[in-house]
């Protein structure tokens, strides 16, 4: 355990950051296993000694001084113990240094496995710290594999050392999204968990919070909090309702999202994949904001209704299918921005056709 050793260890700490203190402390847990190994009978009087100063490691066990050995392991004439301590007499303890060169091939295997179990744990909490910080942000991931049965999609994220292979699921892909091997894509980290294999890192391409990260990118008046996104309803690969509001009056939420020459949203339609993005202004007057979530429709009348959060809406005959929308999307994208249960009726017949989006729920970061 010579300068090499320690020249090593700071060459671990450089290249992957993981610190000399962390990795001698598993060194030392190390050869204490190792030492129990081959001296079962002596674990309590064995030790390590660091000297970083001088850069050594040395080994030893303490021994009681005797007039007789029983146990080889922890006892030592009094001969042999005044080549350790001159000083030695019966019944003291002295050091005795042991050779790592002498450990048995099974005491320094488990040796080998501990430092080796040492740097991996190491790696696993400074990539777990890493992609923590990064929880509900936006990565640029790499494709590594597409599994051709389960439809699931490796990518590689994180940059340098910190990097590990996040899975995205079937149901967290878009619809008819085609990912190949070698493309780079823009993912949201929904969640990072601890687990036996490592960090596991959730990542998502239909979740609302990527919208609402790719809209900070591509928005300055949203970046510096002139513009706030309050709600987000999505049914990715389909259709976005997003609802904005301004901290300024000078400033138009809905215009500053567009962007010059509708540039800005257009390059989040073009992440999406062509994805559609109504862009409606928040209001904190319930019957504003329920109308103006059912655009692109006109809305000539809203009612909230007593008790749970629902109300009853009126449109013109010619615009109750724009408002309902395809299989009912307008309408359930609509309630689920508001929170409210949302039923429309055409003007000329109060009783008619009904959009009832109960159970849908807010999008929640």
């Amino acid at each position: 355990m010579n300068a090499e050793f320690f020249a090593a260890l700071e060459e671990i700490e450089r290249e992957k950051g993981i610190s000399k203190a962390y990795m001698l402390e598993k060194i030392n847990q190390a050869l204490l296993a190792a030492l129990k190994k081959d001296h079962p009978t002596a674990a309590e009087a064995l030790f390590v000694h660091v000297d970083e100063e001088k850069r050594k490691i040395e080994l030893y066990i303490q021994k009681t001084v005797v007039e007789e050995v029983e146990d080889p392991d922890v006892e030592i004439l009094l001969d042999e113990a005044k080549k350790y301590n001159k000083k030695a007499a019966l019944d003291d303890t002295v050091n005795v240094p042991v050779e790592t060169k002498k450990f048995g091939r099974i005491a320094a295997q488990a040796a080998k496995q501990v430092i080796i179990q040492g740097i991996r744990e190491a790696e696993r909490g400074m990539i777990f710290a890493e992609f923590t910080s990064k929880e509900h942000e936006i990565l640029t991931g790499q494709v590594t594999r597409v599994d051709p049965r389960s439809g699931s999609v490796s990518i590689r994220i994180g940059s340098g050392s910190e990097t590990t292979e996040a899975m995205l699921s079937p149901s967290e892909q878009v619809r008819g999204e085609v990912l190949r091997d070698g493309e780079r894509v823009k993912v949201y980290v929904v969640e990072v968990r601890r687990s036996t294999r490592g960090p596991q890192v959730l990542i998502s391409r239909t979740h609302p919070g990527l919208v609402k990260r790719l809209f900070e990118l591509e928005v300055p008046e949203i970046f510096d909090g002139t513009v706030e996104i309050m709600s987000i309803a999505r049914e990715a690969g389909n259709r976005t309702k997003l609802a904005v509001w301004s901290n300024d009056d000078q400033v138009d939420p809905i215009g500053a999202c567009v962007g010059p020459k509708g540039g800005r949203v257009a390059a989040i339609v073009d992440e999406l994949g062509g994805e559609k993005i109504d862009i409606i202004q928040y209001s904190e007057d319930p019957t504003e904001y329920i109308a103006s979530a059912l655009a692109p429709a006109q809305v000539l009348d809203v009612t909230l209704m007593g008790g749970e959060k629902s109300c009853r809406v009126i449109v013109p005959d010619d615009q109750l299918s724009l408002a309902i929308g395809k299989e009912g999307q307008n309408a359930r994208l609509a309630a689920r921005l508001t929170g409210y249960k949302i039923d429309i009726h055409p003007e000329t017949q109060v009783g008619g056709a009904t959009e009832d989006t109960e159970n849908q729920e807010d999008f929640v970061e």
